[in-house]
């Protein structure tokens, strides 16, 4: 219980000017938008369901102390991918999808694979939020969305294991041992929908891919990926800020950098 003081403390408060409150507010909004816009951007979502340890600074980015996580483990280990083949063959399609060049890192380097594991993992691997009763009519239009009963996370299982298997169909080779081009190759296949899959069409299955590794590059650090905010440095986006009063006013571009949701969250993270 909070001990209330006695004494007359009407002198001491802080009479605020309507400039003042306007401020105040303005920079308050500026937070809420700025978390919003990220959470929508995202669609992940981490709860109960997330490994404790998996939890800790392990993709790199600012502590809450502002210190960069240099001396952190870089990535947790794997919690969706039971078979080691799988997620190295994930991991080789998701760098071709976003590949390294003179830009920056590649979605390897960026721990896009560990990322999508994660998500995998929690209630947006098993559509634990989706509408799920159906009807089911993956082939009857491409404009409706996905349309499979499938979940992510089954899908990514089935779509990574028909990849492999398709590669040694075409190429006699695993799909992590073939070069590059041949890589995109087995890639496109599947964008095209020439590739037949069990239960989803194989072009649902590389959009999810594609998307998703997308959304590890440039998503915050604290769900998985985009290590060390590399995917951020490389568009110069600064991260959620709390409010811009300082720089909203000024006629130059603003070089800032980048802060993770960790920054504010407190807990040592």
């Amino acid at each position: 219980m909070v001990k209330e003081e006695s004494g007359n403390n009407t002198s001491k408060e802080k009479v605020f000017s309507r400039r003042d409150f306007l401020k105040t507010t303005g920079v308050a909004a500026g937070g809420i938008a700025g978390g919003a816009l990220l959470g929508g951007l995202t669609g992940f979502q981490f709860g109960s369901d997330q490994n404790p340890e998996s939890a800790e600074t392990d993709t790199g980015g600012e502590t809450a102390g502002g210190e960069a996580g240099a001396e952190t483990p870089e990535f947790a280990a794997r919690t969706f991918f039971s078979r080691q083949e799988d997620f190295a063959a994930l991991a080789a399609a998701t760098e071709r999808i976003y590949p390294e060049d003179d830009n920056g890192p590649g979605a390897i380097e960026l721990g896009v694979p560990y990322f999508i594991d994660k998500q995998l993992y929690g209630t947006w691997g098993t559509n634990g939020t989706d509408y799920r009763m159906g009807p089911f009519q993956p082939m009857a239009s491409d404009t409706h969305g996905r349309q499979e009963k499938l979940d992510r996370g089954a899908m990514f299982i089935l779509g990574i294991r028909r990849l492999r298997e398709y590669a040694l169909e075409e190429h006699d080779e695993e799909f992590v041992k073939l070069d590059g081009d041949t890589q995109d190759e087995v890639l496109k296949a599947f964008e095209s929908g020439d590739v037949d899959v069990p239960g989803m069409r194989a072009e649902a299955f590389f959009s999810l891919l594609r998307n998703t590794t997308i959304e590890g590059v440039y998503a915050d650090p604290v769900y998985g990926g985009n290590k060390n905010m590399e995917g951020w440095k490389m568009i110069q986006y600064p991260g959620p800020r709390m409010g811009w009063m300082n720089e909203i006013t000024s006629e130059e571009f603003v070089e800032m950098e980048p802060e993770s949701l960790r920054a504010y969250q407190g807990g040592g993270m």
